[in-house]
């Protein structure tokens, strides 16, 4: 393999970092596996050195397995940068399911590297998911006119009505569509979503609504119907247990903790049964709960956000160097 060749590069980073054009730097691609990893140096002092780390990858199995192969953080660090990618996207993609093999990622994140060696990842300044040939992105920004955190490409919050997923960043056991029923024996449609958990795993509502039903019903268990202001209705089904103040009537808001993951009803092991109905039929939640965007930037924002978003893109070309200090 030839040897990767060493030049001087300066980069554009986004945020609010030291000038580090001053600096001398040499180019050095890192690889390991998929992975293409890319510090930028942009801000040194003597107590503790901040850069920027731009990981690209491919999925072959998660996310999860595929940024444990990265280099530059720690297996601890890659393990919180994976939740955290998946809750920044958590209104856009689920991770759990959503991805497949083939589908790519990068993500930019700030770096702190402390003097006793400890490397921190201090912040995700943006990311992009390539998930079945459609692009997803999130670039942080400050905006004084849109909530939210984050944004797409087109300037619109990823903060939505709906999360689409009822629990953090965990495996599916099955997926929407027929299969042999654990417990029944027989084939029959599968009119939902399972996500495997441990028992009693926080359950939290995708939306704001009004809890229609929380009791026992059936081969459901334990399970909560909650409409939402859309007319959908979402059903959490073999709950242990149903969080304190749910009850029909109540009123609930996007994110609250409901109830408890179990396997009440027909159940053989702990998991959450999530079902999306609309005009009282059961949709692929897959399909009823995609957003394509929240709350955009105001007009007067957009020069600076687009700004922003071409040098936070820029650094995920697949061949950006590694950039060290000397």
């Amino acid at each position: 393999m030839t040897p990767p060749v060493a030049r001087e590069t300066v980069l554009s980073v986004p945020g609010t970092f030291a000038d580090a054009s001053s600096s001398r730097t040499a180019d050095l691609n890192e690889r390991a596996g998929e992975m293409i990893a890319a510090p930028v140096i942009v801000l040194a002092a003597p107590q503790a050195r901040v850069d920027t780390l731009a990981v690209s990858g491919v999925i072959q199995s998660s996310l999860f397995s595929a940024l444990d192969k990265s280099v530059g953080l720690p297996r601890s660090a890659r393990a919180e940068l994976a939740f955290t990618l998946a809750d920044i996207f958590e209104y856009r993609v689920d991770v759990s399911k959503d991805l497949h093999v083939g589908d790519k990622f990068s993500v930019l994140v700030e770096r702190l590297r402390q003097p006793n060696g400890a490397i921190i990842v201090s912040k995700i300044l943006g990311a992009r998911l390539a998930v079945s040939g459609n692009q997803v992105e999130a670039i942080r920004f400050k905006s004084a006119g849109a909530s939210g955190e984050y944004f797409d490409g087109s300037g619109k919050s990823l903060r939505a009505s709906f999360l689409r997923t009822p629990v953090t960043f965990r495996r599916i056991s099955s997926r929407f569509g027929g299969r042999r029923h654990p417990v029944l024996g027989i084939w029959r449609r599968h009119k939902g979503a399972d996500y495997a958990a441990a028992m009693g795993t926080p359950v939290r509502s995708i939306g704001d609504g009004v809890v229609v039903f929380a009791g026992r019903k059936g081969g459901y268990g334990n399970v909560i119907d909650i409409r939402h202001r859309n007319g959908f209705v979402s059903r959490y089904g073999h709950l242990r247990r149903f969080a304190k103040g749910v009850r029909p009537g109540s009123r609930v808001t996007i994110g609250k903790t409901i109830g408890g993951v179990g396997m009440s009803g027909l159940a053989t092991g702990p998991h959450l049964h999530f079902e999306v109905l609309v005009n009282g039929v059961q949709r692929d939640p897959r399909i009823a709960l995609q957003m394509k965007g929240g709350e955009p930037i105001p007009s007067r924002e957009r020069g600076s956000f687009q700004r922003l978003r071409s040098r936070t893109l820029a650094s995920f070309v697949a061949d950006v160097p590694v950039v060290t200090s000397n």
